[in-house]
């Protein structure tokens, strides 16, 4: 894969992992097929209806074949994954090794007590779409937020897994990362924070500007 779009695969999805088999194959795969490819399945994925800032998906690619790992909210999310990967041209084979979050009515808590004090924060708030607002519903009351989780385009993943909290996805500044980091520590019920957040300057105007090419 060329810099540019290893580039775009890594700030956009967390990162891209490795190739996975290092034996020689009978139809390599050239690095410009890999790079389309990394793009188009990026893409696709973000514009799930399914995926959205309690989800991180990743991906790798070698040979045709399409590597899935990263955490999902909604076992759905899992599936309709696996499933559109599998459509794209090109693709022989998709390995799913997403891993489904525990349905938990505290790990719910904590996404919404972190998405509130993160997004929440006058300083973060220019790293969601909707500005931190979190509107109400009756889904979201009965259910809880993973069933109804906030839409648009957020820049911080928030990953709960039995109270265990990390923040993936990619920032400006240092110290938005810093910021994210104490917010999320301070919500009650939070156990621990690791902080895989990148600082990239200017992602925030090319990650929205991606998402609308």
């Amino acid at each position: 894969m060329n810099k540019s779009h290893l580039a775009l695969a890594s700030l956009l999805l967390g990162s891209v992992l490795s190739a996975l088999a290092q034996e020689p194959s009978p139809r390599p795969q050239s690095s410009e097929s890999i790079g389309r490819m990394a793009e188009l399945i990026y893409k696709k994925i973000v514009r799930l209806p399914n995926y959205g800032v309690f989800d991180q998906i990743r991906f790798g690619i070698h040979d045709y074949t399409v590597y899935l790992r990263g955490f999902a909210s909604r076992p759905t999310l899992k599936d309709s994954a696996e499933r559109l990967v599998k459509k794209l041209e090109g693709v022989d084979k998709v390995v799913n090794e997403i891993e489904v979050l525990p349905l938990s009515r505290h790990d719910d808590n904590i996404r919404l007590g972190v998405y509130r004090a993160i997004y929440g924060h006058s300083a973060l708030q220019r790293y969601s779409s909707t500005r931190g607002r979190l509107f109400d519903s009756q889904v979201r009351r009965n259910s809880g937020i993973t069933n109804d989780p906030p839409v648009g385009w957020h820049a911080i993943h928030i990953i709960v897994k039995n109270g265990h909290v990390t923040l993936e996805g990619v920032v400006d500044r240092p110290m938005d990362s810093s910021i994210a980091e104490i917010q999320a520590l301070n919500v009650p019920g939070v156990f621990s924070v690791t902080n895989d957040l990148e600082v990239t300057s200017g992602y925030e105007k090319k990650a929205k500007e991606k998402q609308l090419s």
